[in-house]
């Protein structure tokens, strides 16, 4: 069989798949409804739950949609009327979950953080005991994509036990790669997707979570409908399947990636990608670029980079000369600075980071934006 071409994906996600992940899709004509396909999406849960938590104490909630879906699910079905949450806003994915307690109209209090330095835990803490209403709910982005920040979720969850808060924990950019450990750092709900560091494909999003926490009774008239948490966990509890049409084909895929997560142990993903952003800094520095976050702050995944400050740069034009070499980029999303992004997820390793660098470089020559040697 003809290999699939290959195209480096340094985004964020989706990522670079294998091509044993892209012909898991090519399967029989399957209607959800069947038994086979439940033991499938069955088999798929416990496997992504055993990721971070134990399947007797937590369950896997899917969805057909992006990690956004995931993170909109857990905060319009757990968060309920009385309820406040705290929302840490540091970085695009906080700002967007402080969106989405906007438009559910939920009751919520937010802490501001800058998105390149380390979270102030004591004034978060502070935070908390001054709080005049009881807070219920914290919400945080564990790797904050915007700039490759890692908030310490640890730190966080022990300050949620202390105040018996639900920790809510969107891990869309970390799981499968960073370690998590969903008893041991007191996260009750858990939000990632299929398309970045399980290198599968995009279209799943899930919800990990206490299996107690869904099965509670909830309010009459809940905020959402195809996002409902606890109506998805309890229709696929008593008929092993999902409420809507899945997306059939990629959940093969999902099945197949997460068999090679497995063979490959998620320290020694995790070592892999930590050799290419290795790879990536030494490259970027010696092209004389910077980037944001300190390294004993990085996630060692994603790399937010600052733009050159030089007469004929254009984003866009860097973009599409290396897209059309067969890597792709990604834009920066601050504010305050002019960055663009490039994430070292999925199936590559760090000699496609080095081939990556030696196009980068032959472009900025061409440009003028450094000399020839």
């Amino acid at each position: 069989m003809q290999p699939v071409r290959r195209n480096i994906l340094l985004t964020p996600g989706p990522a670079t798949t294998t091509d044993r992940v892209k012909r898991a899709q090519v399967v029989p004509d399957i209607c959800p409804r069947e038994k086979e396909f439940g033991q499938l999406i069955e088999t798929v849960c416990i496997e992504l739950t055993r990721i971070v938590a134990d399947p007797e104490s937590y369950s896997t909630v899917l969805f057909g949609g992006s990690g956004t879906a995931a993170v909109e699910s857990i905060l319009s079905s757990a968060v309920h009327h009385g309820d406040l949450v705290l929302i840490v806003n540091n970085g695009a994915y906080g700002k967007r979950m402080c969106e989405m307690a906007e438009a559910y109209g939920l009751d919520h209090l937010v802490f501001h953080s800058p998105p390149h330095v380390a979270l102030d835990l004591t004034a978060l803490k502070s935070l908390l005991n001054k709080s005049r209403r009881k807070i219920t709910h914290l919400a945080v982005v564990h790797h904050e994509t915007t700039t490759g920040l890692l908030n310490d979720i640890e730190a966080i969850g022990a300050l949620c036990r202390s105040h018996r808060i639900h920790l809510i924990v969107d891990a869309i950019s970390s799981f499968a790669a960073i370690p998590i450990d969903m008893r041991e750092m007191n996260i009750h709900y858990l939000a990632a997707s299929s398309n970045k560091n399980l290198q599968a494909m995009p279209g799943i999003s899930f919800v990990i979570a206490e299996t107690e926490l869904l099965e509670r009774k909830q309010p009459s008239q809940p905020r959402n409908y195809y996002l409902n948490l606890h109506a998805q966990y309890r229709f696929f509890s008593e008929t092993r399947q999902t409420r809507f049409t899945p997306p059939v084909q990629t959940l093969y895929a999902l099945k197949q990636a997460i068999e090679e997560l497995k063979e490959e142990g998620i320290e020694q993903r995790y070592s892999r990608y930590q050799k290419s952003w290795e790879t990536l800094i030494a490259g970027v520095t010696r092209l004389g670029l910077k980037y944001i976050a300190s390294d004993h702050l990085h996630s060692k995944l994603v790399t937010s980079i600052f733009e050159p400050n030089v007469e004929g740069y254009n984003f866009k034009e860097m973009h599409d000369y290396l897209h059309s070499r067969g890597y792709t980029i990604y834009p920066g999303k601050l504010d305050d600075f002019r960055t663009f992004r490039i994430a070292n997820i999925g199936d590559i390793t760090c000699k496609d980071i080095e081939s990556f660098l030696k196009l980068l470089e032959t472009y900025f020559k061409r440009k003028g934006f450094i000399k020839e040697d």
